[in-house]
């Protein structure tokens, strides 16, 4: 099972359509669900803020990735590989964490099993949403040997 929790409600209607694609692609394979939390006003409490709507939504036994720039970057088959060992592990419940415009609190951060990056660039968060989610898609494909159609 997946779980994204993500900061900030989707706003642009291409957006919405694409998760929606992609979780109607992955609901043949997997469990998923997408939490969001809100995104804070803009001061000196915004990512504390969020860090504990983010931490409220993660159980003890999730296994915890946060999607952050510094992050270990992987192929899509690195990115398959890591989940087809966690799930071979019997980490099946794998909670995926994105943050908001301001980045992630380091409290967050120190809760992630594993930090990830797809990019030295910054990418809006609702965006990141859509390519995490292709992503994890690719890797199902990619786990049972089955072609990625484009």
């Amino acid at each position: 099972m997946f779980k994204i929790i993500a900061v900030g409600k989707i706003k642009e209607t291409f957006f919405s359509e694409a998760i929606l694609e992609y979780t109607k692609r992955l609901s043949g394979y997997t469990k998923l669900s997408i939490i969001q939390v809100p995104d804070e006003r803009s001061d000196e409490k915004t990512k504390e803020k969020e860090a504990d709507s983010i931490l409220k939504q993660i159980n003890d036994t999730d296994y915890v990735i946060t999607l952050e720039i510094k992050g270990e970057k992987l192929s899509s088959e690195g990115f398959a590989e890591m989940i087809e060992q966690l799930e071979v592990s019997g980490r099946s419940n794998i909670t995926f964490i994105i943050g908001g415009s301001l980045g992630l609190s380091e409290r967050v951060s120190a809760r992630a099993d594993r930090k990830i990056s797809f990019s030295d660039m910054t990418f809006p968060h609702q965006l990141m949403r859509v390519i995490l989610l292709e992503q994890i898609y690719r890797a199902v494909k990619i786990i049972r040997h089955e072609p990625y159609h484009k």
